[in-house]
């Protein structure tokens, strides 16, 4: 079940952003320009991780340039998740100073890793289910990070930004029950259908200054959340980028989740987790806005 199609985002994209735009599994690239859309399709059919790796956003930015991308009405399409299929979801926990506090852990000194399931990620404003039996779906807001050059072995973290792409909002929705009490690793209260939206832009890394200097926002049902700043990062994007590299190739269109800020249900008095018919809506400057409504989870599958 995915949002109806007039849920178009109202707030102008940057300068120059990316996405796909159109019914699941029929989205096509385009470019936006303020209030502009410029169709993608003479340059490629998707936004791919090898379209990024083959210069695909110098290639956009030139052929707007030269007026060779024909204009395009995309009133009323629905806007699917900025990269087609990323190769892996890597993760990065307790990332915050103040949410490893709320959360009672112990600051790490290294990076926390966890991978998610590629298949969970949707479009921005597409809804998320509440999987069967779920008592504790909850909320992060993180800077994606989307990788355009493979990346192994990087020989240090200042050489980390010449591999990154671009960033988008990325909400890593958790299962807390599934995450921290039923055993194993935090992957399956992680992994479950549609837990995490993308988007609505890629923004590509040269349209953003300074990635630690952004703001994170989240509200659920019109009641802020979450506020934070990527300045507060305890290991900053650069430096994860190349420490992933020592465990792992980061492949063009992978995507990474940064981690959150404090303000999580976990955290909070009460432990107000999501429920079907709340809204969560999503913030990061420069990056756009994004929201999602919670449903169950369908009961039959077709």
């Amino acid at each position: 079940m995915t949002r109806p199609t007039d849920q178009i985002p109202t707030e102008m994209p940057p300068p120059l952003a990316l996405a796909r735009l159109g019914r699941p599994g029929e989205e096509r690239p385009f470019l936006m320009s303020g209030t502009d859309a410029y169709s993608l399709s003479p340059l490629t059919d998707d936004i791919t991780g090898a379209w990024l790796a083959a210069g695909g956003i110098t290639a956009a930015r030139q052929a707007l340039s030269n007026g060779v991308l024909p204009l395009a009405d995309v009133t009323g399409q629905r806007v699917g998740a900025p990269i087609a299929a990323p190769g892996k979801v890597v993760c990065i926990g307790l990332n915050y100073r103040d949410h490893a506090e709320e959360t009672g852990a112990a600051l790490p000194d290294e990076p926390v890793v966890f991978m998610k399931d590629p298949s969970t990620v949707i479009g921005a404003f597409d809804d998320v289910h509440i999987p069967r039996g779920s008592t504790k779906t909850d909320w992060e807001i993180e800077l994606g990070v989307v990788i355009g050059r493979e990346a192994r072995y990087l020989d240090s973290p200042e050489s980390a930004a010449a591999h990154i792409a671009g960033y988008a909002i990325s909400h890593d929705v958790s299962e807390r029950e599934f995450q921290l009490e039923r055993g194993g690793q935090w992957d399956k209260g992680k992994s479950c259908e549609t837990f995490n939206p993308l988007g609505p832009w890629l923004v590509p890394a040269s349209e953003v200054p300074d990635p630690q200097s952004l703001r994170l926002t989240l509200a659920v049902n019109d009641t802020l959340r979450q506020d934070g700043t990527t300045a507060n990062m305890l290991f900053d994007v650069s430096y994860i980028v190349w420490y992933l590299s020592q465990f792992m190739v980061l492949r063009p269109g992978d995507l990474i989740n940064t981690g959150t800020p404090a303000g999580v249900a976990l955290g909070l008095p009460g432990h107000p987790y999501l429920r079907s018919g709340d809204t969560v809506d999503l913030h990061i400057d420069g990056l756009g806005s994004a929201r999602q409504l919670l449903v169950d989870a369908p009961k039959t599958v077709a």
